[in-house]
């Protein structure tokens, strides 16, 4: 379970464990915060607009899609809390089926499939860079390494956002994969596997044998194979409300959060630098992208 609660957790970036947003962006005053799901979407928002600009200087036609809405980006939460969410969306399989489609069918996809060859490689080039032209390589706080090219539109976008791409790539890369730091010693800690056993239970008692949220997942693509998106989202929506009302009653949702606050302290000090400046940055490219989606 450990290492997908891992990579569970770690989809949220910075220290989201459940889908309750009310919990995000609260700091004591004068701290620095965590942007809020609708934040986000103003600044993915205005990344695509400057990607926009900058393919068009390239010579090339973009069109501004796909960026996540606030209510999609609580799909990815390790256990469901929100109700009413839950109630609407379900796990929000309606939101990746839609992502899938406007990728399969959208009009960049079918812009890029009536360039010739040779003009689609150039294409990929201006959007996402190639290692040819050199890289910006940051060190994983868990080991490892990642790279990308260090210029394409995406690259630029990104500069024009948070200031300085370099420094930007490497603060994010630490601040968003802080989890294999935290989450071994968390997954075992008495008070999550009490609230996780609770949280069995309750599930157990509506009908259903799941150790954890994942096993709720896992089974998930068995159990709308096959099925129209709207009998399928009826499924999702059956289990999610489960899932969510057990949530609050066996307080796992409000212990899994109170937890990776207390061992994310502890077990990150180390990178407090880097985690400040990626939220100095990321609040400083939002003042920045109100400006772009406004104009």
């Amino acid at each position: 379970m450990v290492a997908t609660l891992i990579a569970v957790v770690g989809i949220s970036g910075c220290g989201v464990t459940t889908s309750s947003e009310q919990h995000e962006s609260v700091r004591p005053e004068g701290r620095l915060r965590e942007l809020t799901a609708a934040e986000e979407v103003v600044v993915d928002r205005a990344e695509q607009l400057l990607v926009k600009k900058c393919m068009e200087q390239a010579g090339f036609q973009f069109w501004v899609t796909g960026v996540e809405s606030a209510a999609s980006r609580k799909a990815s939460a390790f256990v469901l809390d929100d109700v009413s969410w839950a109630n609407k969306h379900g796990y929000g399989g309606q939101f990746r089926r839609d992502a899938e489609e406007a990728r399969r069918n959208g009009p960049n996809g079918s812009y890029v499939n009536s360039l010739t060859r040779e003009e689609r490689v150039r294409y990929r080039t201006a959007l996402d860079g190639t290692p040819s032209s050199g890289v910006v390589s940051a060190a994983l706080p868990g080991g490892g390494t990642v790279k990308t090219p260090r210029d394409s539109c995406h690259v630029r976008a990104k500069g024009q956002l948070y200031g300085d791409f370099k420094t930007w790539f490497r603060v994010e890369k630490i601040a968003t994969n802080l989890t294999p730091l935290y989450v071994p010693d968390l997954s075992k800690d008495k008070r999550f596997t009490k609230a996780l056993a609770a949280w069995s239970l309750c599930m157990e008692g509506k009908g259903m044998d799941y150790a954890d949220p994942f096993e709720v997942r896992a089974e998930l693509d068995l159990l709308t194979e096959g099925l129209s998106d709207a009998a399928a989202h009826a499924v999702e929506v059956e289990l999610a409300v489960d899932e969510a009302e057990c949530a609050k009653e066996s307080s796992l949702a409000e212990t899994a959060r109170t937890l990776e606050g207390e061992y994310r302290a502890k077990k990150t000090r180390r990178y407090g630098e880097e985690i400040a400046a990626f939220q100095r940055m990321r609040l400083a490219a939002l003042d920045r992208a109100k400006d772009i989606v406004g104009a």
